[in-house]
């Protein structure tokens, strides 16, 4: 692995650690290679969950756009999202956490188009998502 490559790894890392928001929701990132990352959320009952004691819809969306745009990001390109849909499979219990891999299908000069699949704790398929990314910049390594 190149000195820039595990620098932006590094730096990904960084940032996500830091952000509001993925703090918020309890993301981490477990893995990143160059447009493929993996990140797990726990579902914790008094904060992901609906009232029928499963995953809100909204924060496996959450979970899915942020594995997608971080998976942009692995390819050195800053990004915001265009559009994205998600498919609900399989609730998601309180109390277990979820995995998420995103996986970019097309890395184009404009747009990036990835695909995100969300597992429940018993590695069952919960979701599938498809977002749209515009590219708004790059990453430099300082």
């Amino acid at each position: 692995m190149n000195d820039s490559v595990k620098w932006l790894q590094q730096h990904l890392i960084q940032i996500y650690d830091r952000n509001p928001y993925v703090k918020l929701l309890d993301m981490q990132i477990v893995s990143i290679a160059e447009g493929h990352v993996k990140m797990d959320m726990p579902v914790a009952a008094d904060k992901h969950a609906n009232l029928y004691g499963a995953a809100h819809g909204g924060s496996l969306a959450s979970l899915a756009d942020t594995v997608m745009g971080v998976a942009c990001a692995s390819c050195g390109k800053r990004v915001v999202t265009i559009e994205m849909n998600i498919n609900y499979l399989k609730g998601v219990a309180a109390g277990s956490t979820v995995l998420a891999e995103g996986k970019v299908i097309h890395n184009g000069r404009q747009t990036i188009v990835v695909e995100a699949d969300l597992f429940d704790g018993q590695g069952n398929l919960a979701a599938k998502s498809r977002g749209t990314f515009c590219v708004i910049g790059r990453f430099e390594h300082e």
